[in-house]
């Protein structure tokens, strides 16, 4: 009865999604299912330690008159055995499903229908859709708040993306580490300073989503935030038209970019020169 009273909800272990079984991505179900079928396996393993531990607690108490030490046992290999074999089969269990998850939802689109350049900036985002010459963006500043820390959700940078699109976003940092977080999407990727990540992904509902910055990067963090929108192809090409209206085009990933002193930027070390 307690489990046929359970809504969708509960079902995906209070993760985000809808109630209609559907999720954001190509990705989200495989990361909730991954999540739940873990803690049901570790409740289970919670509740046999448990019962274990409780009915050695009761078995073997000291009963009344009882003195001095019981039988002491130097060991038992069957029990040693068990408890050395079990946990092994679940944590290569555990590590076994973690990896084929991980190897898919980090597999990148050789050939996306999108290709689209995040830049984390303290403490805000600009997005770069394409690249070179053709390239269509959008700069960001960062969240603020009026004097009762309401944010005007209107004013945050946005991130658009085409439904049912391959999608391949290209992560970059103008300063410090940065990490690229949306919240619904079930994805979090850090942006290294000096090394580009990349994260391949088909959005699979129109909708209205949250991102933000989740590694601690200087004072605004917290103010570090963005908007995703999910819209048709007719709409995102509509967006990217009117970008370019607005007259928003040009390559931008290095653009007030603070990274002096990458590798190769420096004076030449070779001898005479």
């Amino acid at each position: 009865m307690a489990l046929a009273g359970c809504s969708s909800l509960e079902a995906r272990g209070f993760l985000p999604g809808f109630d209609d079984g559907t999720f954001a991505t190509n990705h989200t179900e495989r990361v909730t299912s991954l999540w739940v079928n873990s803690w049901i396996v570790l409740l289970v393993v919670g509740v046999v330690t448990w019962g274990l531990m409780g009915w050695a607690a009761v078995a073997y108490r000291r009963r009344k008159g009882q003195t001095g030490l019981p039988v002491q046992l130097r060991y038992n290999m069957p029990i040693e055995i068990f408890y050395t074999v079990i946990p092994l089969i679940l944590v290569l269990g555990m590590f076994a499903f973690t990896a084929r998850d991980q190897t898919l939802i980090e597999t990148q689109y050789d050939d996306p229908d999108v290709e689209i350049t995040a830049i984390g900036k303290q403490w805000s985002w600009d997005f770069q859709y394409g690249h070179n010459d053709d390239a269509v963006w959008t700069m960001g500043v960062q969240a603020q708040p009026d004097k009762d820390g309401n944010v005007d959700q209107a004013a945050l940078p946005t991130l658009v993306l085409p439904v049912d699109e391959k999608v391949r976003i290209e992560l970059q940092s103008r300063d410090v580490i940065h990490s690229f977080w949306i919240i619904d999407f079930l994805y979090k990727k850090d942006m290294y300073i000096g090394k580009d990540n990349s994260w391949s992904f088909t959005p699979t509902r129109i909708g209205e989503y949250q991102g933000k910055c989740a590694e601690l990067c200087g004072e605004y963090h917290s103010m570090m935030l963005f908007n995703v929108k999910v819209v048709s192809q007719d709409d995102y090409e509509a967006y990217l038209d009117e970008l370019r209206a607005d007259g928003n085009t040009g390559d931008i990933t290095d653009a007030y970019d603070r990274l002096s002193n990458l590798p190769g930027t420096g004076p030449s070390t070779e001898e005479g020169e």
